[in-house]
C-alpha cells in the first residue's frame, strides 16, 4: 500500500513537471545559467571599462560594482542555486520550482539590472538587492524544518549573515557606515571561504572517491574542526570585530591556510590527474589555502601587491570551485555521465590561468592594465566554454525523464 502510494505521488509530480519549463524545475538550472552568464558579461565589462574602451555608470561606481556583483551577484547565485539542489537530496522534499522559483530569480535578476543601470531611487535599490538572500534562506529552510533535519539548517544564519553584509556594503556607499565598502567585501570573501571549508570537507572526498574508482579518504574530526574553526577566525579578523596585533593576525591566516592545506593533502589530488571534475575540485582547495597564507604575508608587508590575496581566494578558489561544481551539479541533475570531455578540461585549465595572470604575474610585471585584460581574457574563455556546453544542459528536460 505504501509503495502504491509512493508510485502515485511520482506520477502526480512528473505530470505536474510537463507544465514547468525545464529551467525552472530546480534551484540549479536557471541559477547556474543565469550566474555564469552574469559572470561571463560582469568580467569582460570590466576588464573593458577598466582599460577606458567605453564609459561604464553603474550604482556606486565601477569599482564598486566590481566588488559587488562579483559576490552578491555571481557568486551568491551559483550558492543558492546549489543549495537549493542539495537541500531536496538532503531531506527528499521537494524545493521551490516552478513559479515560485522563477519569482526568486526574478528578484535576483532584477537586483543586477538595477545595479548596472541605476534609474530608480537608490531605496529601491537597496531593497530589491539585499531582500534575494533572505528570501532565498527562507526557500532553502522550508524543507530542513519538515523532516527536522537540523544539522543542515546552518546554512539559513550564514546566508543571513551575507544579507546583513551586503546591506553594510550599501550603508557604506552613502556614508551612513564609517567603514569602507571594501572592508565588507573581504569579510564576503571570507564568507564565501567559510562555505568553501565546509562543502569541500562534504564533497571533495567523495566526488574523488566515486570519480577514481578509489577508496573515500575517512575524515579526522580534529582536523575537520580546526579547518572550519580557523576559516571562521579569519573571517572575524577580517571583520574587525576585535582587536588584534598585526602578528596574531597574520598567525591566525597563516594557520587557516596551512591546516587546510594538509586537510586537503589528504584528499589525495594525485589520483585525480585524468579526471577533470575532481582535480579541479582540488587546486580549487588549494589556491583558497594559498589566499589565506598571502593574507598573512600581505599582515607582515611581505606581500607585493597585496590584493592578490583577496583575488587568490575569489579567482584560484571561487572562479575554478564554482565553475566545477556547476558542472558536475548540471550533469548529474539532468541525468548524465558525470563526465567532460577535453573542452570543459580546458575551461578549467583557462580558469588556472586567469589566477596565474591577477595573481601571480605581478610579482614581477607592473603593467596593470593588461595584466587585468590577460586575466579577464581567460575567465571569459572558461565561462565561454562553459556556456556552449552546458546551455542545452539546463535549459532542456533531464534525458532519463526524471525529476529535477
Amino acid at each position: 500500500m505504501a509503495e502504491s502510494n509512493q508510485s502515485t505521488i511520482e506520477d502526480r509530480n512528473k505530470k505536474q513537471l510537463q507544465y514547468i519549463l525545464p529551467i525552472f524545475r530546480l534551484g540549479f538550472r536557471p541559477f547556474f545559467l543565469m550566474g555564469a552568464l552574469f559572470g561571463f558579461l560582469a568580467i569582460g565589462v570590466w576588464g573593458l571599462s577598466f582599460s577606458a574602451w567605453f564609459e561604464f555608470s553603474p550604482y556606486g561606481g565601477a569599482y564598486f560594482w566590481h566588488s559587488h556583483e562579483m559576490l552578491f551577484g555571481y557568486t551568491v547565485a551559483i550558492i543558492i542555486g546549489f543549495l537549493l539542489t542539495a537541500v531536496q537530496n538532503w531531506t527528499g522534499v521537494q524545493t521551490v520550482k516552478g513559479k515560485a522559483l522563477a519569482a526568486l530569480v526574478s528578484v535576483w535578476l532584477l537586483g543586477r539590472i538595477l545595479f548596472a543601470f541605476p534609474l530608480l531611487p537608490t531605496v529601491y535599490i537597496i531593497i530589491v538587492d539585499v531582500l534575494f538572500l533572505p528570501l532565498a534562506a527562507c526557500f532553502f529552510a522550508i524543507p530542513i524544518i519538515k523532516v527536522k533535519l537540523w544539522r543542515n539548517l546552518f546554512f539559513v544564519p550564514i546566508l543571513l549573515v551575507m544579507a546583513y553584509l551586503n546591506l553594510l556594503m550599501h550603508l557604506s556607499l552613502h556614508g551612513s557606515v564609517q567603514t569602507s565598502f571594501l572592508v565588507f567585501s573581504h569579510v564576503m570573501v571570507m564568507m564565501i571561504a567559510l562555505v568553501m571549508c565546509i562543502m569541500g570537507g562534504r564533497v571533495i572526498p567523495m566526488f574523488t572517491a566515486n570519480g577514481t574508482q578509489t577508496e573515500k579518504v575517512l575524515p579526522v574530526p580534529l582536523l575537520e574542526n580546526l579547518s572550519i574553526a580557523l576559516v571562521i577566525a579569519s573571517v572575524i579578523v577580517v571583520s574587525d570585530l576585535i582587536t588584534l596585533s598585526t602578528l596574531f593576525q597574520a598567525v591566525i591566516f597563516i594557520s587557516a591556510g596551512v591546516v587546510n592545506f594538509v586537510r586537503a593533502v589528504r584528499w589525495r589530488i594525485w589520483v585525480t590527474i585524468k579526471t577533470p571534475l575532481v582535480w579541479s575540485l582540488h587546486v580549487s582547495y588549494w589556491m583558497m589555502c594559498l589566499g589565506l597564507v598571502l593574507l598573512a604575508l600581505n599582515q607582515l608587508n611581505y606581500l607585493p601587491v597585496g590584493l592578490s590575496a583577496y583575488h587568490a581566494i575569489t579567482i584560484g578558489g571561487i572562479g575554478l570551485m564554482t565553475l566545477s561544481m556547476i558542472s558536475r551539479v548540471s550533469l548529474g541533475h539532468t541525468g548524465r555521465k558525470i563526465v567532460v570531455g577535453w573542452q570543459m578540461n580546458l575551461a578549467f585549465i583557462f580558469m588556472f590561468i586567469a589566477f596565474v595572470c591577477r595573481v601571480l604575474v605581478p610579482v614581477f610585471w607592473q603593467d596593470y592594465n593588461t595584466i587585468l585584460l590577460l586575466a579577464s581574457l581567460f575567465w571569459l574563455l572558461a565561462f565561454g566554454i562553459f556556456l556552449v556546453k552546458f546551455f542545452p544542459v539546463l535549459t532542456k528536460a533531464r534525458i532519463d525523464g526524471g525529476q529535477g
